[in-house]
């Protein structure tokens, strides 16, 4: 969509007109409608692990993001995610954090957050009893 809008502008205004678009707007002062910052950036970093995991590419996502919305993880979130970690502790393999209280489901970071944003990483990503419970069966070719 944002490449269809692009093209379209370019089509319909001239180089100086979106310059001057640009420019306009350099300084405007938007905030992200619900949630603050870090919802923007929950955004930003499971819709792109939506498409890389998908895609099976193997994208890891900075440590300092990562950290600003496990952080953020609350009942309330899970709630609006549609997440159920009931008698699970999530515990990440890769850094220093963990969540929930119960039978342990590990894995690396990333894909405990896809958790808490109510995904599901594909079969082999998580390790525990409750593990299965989360994760995607394999594509039968």
């Amino acid at each position: 969509m944002t490449d269809r809008v692009a093209r379209r502008d370019a089509a319909a205004h001239s180089t100086t007109a979106l310059a001057a678009f640009l420019r306009d707007n350099a300084h405007h002062p938007w905030t992200p409608p619900v949630g603050g910052l870090a919802a923007a950036l929950g955004h930003d970093v499971v819709h792109g692990l939506d498409i890389t995991v998908a895609l099976g590419l193997d994208r890891r996502v900075p440590e300092n993001r990562l950290r600003i919305l496990l952080d953020g993880i609350r009942p309330s979130s899970l709630k609006f995610f549609g997440a159920d970690l009931d008698g699970v502790q999530l515990c990440a393999e890769d850094l220093d954090w963990s969540y929930g209280s119960g039978s342990p489901v590990f894995g690396v970071a990333q894909d405990l957050l896809l958790l808490a944003y109510g995904r599901r990483p594909p079969d082999g990503k998580l390790r525990g009893a409750p593990s299965n419970r989360f994760t995607q069966p394999a594509k039968k070719a």
